[in-house]
């Protein structure tokens, strides 16, 4: 029996949807046939949350996000997602509400890391995931170093997630800074580079960064796949 994955989305929507057709798609690469694992998706609106993040109102969006997550467990999710990278600074809070598993994404992109025998890597994300130290210091409980850009390079990064990925736009000129970064980030001494933004995987890919990609939100579904057709393996 398959677990009901519950995806705590809209951070922004575009992202969001990624996650459904990939769980979808996933579904029918591991299923076959017309077969789906069932999801449940709460979209969030994210302007809300963005004022929160700008005011540095993180209790307030962690009560705001662990409700949703209860939501999503009451309707019959067998385990819950929270489709944003930056909105895990307050992933403590969403476990504590929950009696079904938190699936935690930097924990999935950490052991991917891991697995792959990379122990150095380079971090693209929102200012605040790149500068705060939730998300270092989850990657590095397993093993893992992070590097993040230089300024401007952060500067670059998280303007073009909020002034453009967030709002559906992608462009080629975007795509070329971001591949300059990377390209930084490998000159320090980074072995792969984590996308830590699930909106940076609609602007980059495997075959435009100079650096082997952990694409935060593929491995984020995947293993709530891995989760979903054996929920024996889930976390307690």
């Amino acid at each position: 029996m398959t677990a009901t994955i519950g995806l705590i989305g809209g951070m922004a929507w575009d992202s969001s949807a990624e996650y459904y057709r990939l769980l979808n798609t996933g579904s029918r690469r591991r299923l076959g046939g017309h077969r789906t694992v069932r999801s449940i998706l709460l979209t969030e609106d994210f302007a809300a949350i963005e004022a929160l993040q700008r005011a540095g109102d993180w209790d307030r969006a962690g009560e705001v996000l662990a409700a949703h997550a209860r939501t999503l467990q009451d309707a019959g999710a067998g385990l819950v997602l929270l489709c944003t990278n930056t909105m895990h600074r307050v992933a403590g809070a969403i476990e504590a509400a929950l009696d079904v598993p938190f699936v935690h994404l930097v924990d999935a992109t950490a052991e991917a890391a891991a697995a792959a025998g990379t122990t150095t890597v380079g971090l693209l994300g929102s200012r605040f995931t790149m500068e705060m130290d939730f998300y270092r210091d989850r990657m590095r409980r397993h093993g893992v170093r992070v590097l993040v850009p230089d300024e401007p390079g952060r500067t670059t990064v998280d303007d073009i997630i909020y002034r453009e990925l967030t709002q559906g736009i992608v462009t080629d000129a975007s795509r070329r800074a971001y591949i300059d970064v990377i390209a930084g980030l490998a000159d320090r001494g980074a072995e792969a580079v984590v996308l830590g933004c699930t909106e940076i995987t609609l602007l980059i890919g495997p075959d435009d960064s100079p650096l082997p990609v952990l694409d935060s939100t593929r491995i984020h579904v995947e293993r709530a796949l891995d989760l979903a057709l054996d929920p024996a393996k889930a976390p307690a």
